[in-house]
């Protein structure tokens, strides 16, 4: 029987099958790519529709590995707690960490990403050839941030003050790489003259090491924040395989449960419109 010459069509490159076989990357599935490409690579592979090369893959796992896993941060506490009030739900404790990860905790290497590529763009094509243009970059960024009081993107981490030991391993896989591009560059000129503006040291921590490095591996900067969630999927299973051997979220829960202290209301008072700012 004839197709309906009016029949939808929706062309993709990724996934694809019929009765015989499973098409993936314009790849058999089952023959050219299970068992032979690792996870990591076929994760930036599905991102860009090109396959990586070697060097290119090494920096992207090393980037996965920095962000599986980072402690008790609240993506892991409340996975553990999700968990705990919804066992049936093993789906929903994931989503509950995935869910959690913002401006504060993932979402800077989303931030960071696209904060420096914005400086780059507006340097239109003139990039440093040296260090020293690098920091006159930087230098002029950080005090123009300064300026808005606005913070830098990846500068700065609760834990590691002294510095996130993350960030120079990723600059030197990237530099060994052959991967250290103008992303990368850039922030390592920030991490040496931020302290000459804002008068102290801060580090520069391994979210926006790794926003950087995915920034300069060109992969899609929209999806930055997808790559670091990626990351923590691992690392929030593994935060549910230890809950089931070694439990903590109902110590966690109860540590609150029994512990809050009763106080007074405290009403929410709106400020009062001043001249010219209601609706007109």
């Amino acid at each position: 029987m004839a197709e309906p010459a009016d029949r939808a069509s929706y062309p993709t490159a990724l996934g694809a099958s019929d009765p015989e076989t499973i098409t993936l990357l314009g790849h058999d599935l089952a023959e050219e790519i299970m068992g032979a490409v690792g996870f990591g690579e076929l994760a930036f592979w599905l991102a860009t529709q090109r396959r990586p090369a070697p060097s290119e893959i090494r920096v992207f796992e090393a980037v996965l590995a920095a962000l599986a896993d980072h402690g008790f941060t609240p993506t892991a506490i409340v996975t553990r707690l999700t968990y705990l009030s919804a066992p049936d739900s093993i789906q929903g404790a994931l989503a509950a960490g995935l869910l959690g990860g913002g401006s504060r905790f993932l979402g800077v290497t989303e931030d960071t990403g696209k904060f420096l590529h914005e400086v780059l763009e507006s340097l239109g094509g003139a990039l440093p050839s040296d260090e020293a243009g690098w920091d006159a970059v930087a230098l002029s960024t950080v005090r123009k941030r300064r300026a808005a009081r606005e913070f830098v993107p990846g500068l700065g981490h609760h834990v590691h003050k002294a510095g996130d030991p993350r960030t120079p391993r990723l600059m030197r896989i990237a530099a060994e790489e052959g991967l250290f591009g103008p992303h990368l560059s850039l922030f390592a000129a920030i991490g040496r003259v931020h302290p000459a503006v804002l008068g102290r040291t801060l580090p520069l921590n391994g979210a926006g090491v790794c926003g950087a490095a995915l920034a300069d591996l060109g992969l899609p900067l929209p999806l930055l924040r997808a790559f670091a969630l990626l990351a923590r999927t691992a690392g929030l299973i593994g935060q549910l395989a230890e809950e089931l051997r070694h439990p903590v979220a109902r110590d966690v829960f109860l540590s609150v449960d029994l512990n809050n202290t009763s106080v007074p209301p405290d009403p929410f008072v709106p400020e009062p419109l001043g001249e010219g700012d209601g609706d007109g």
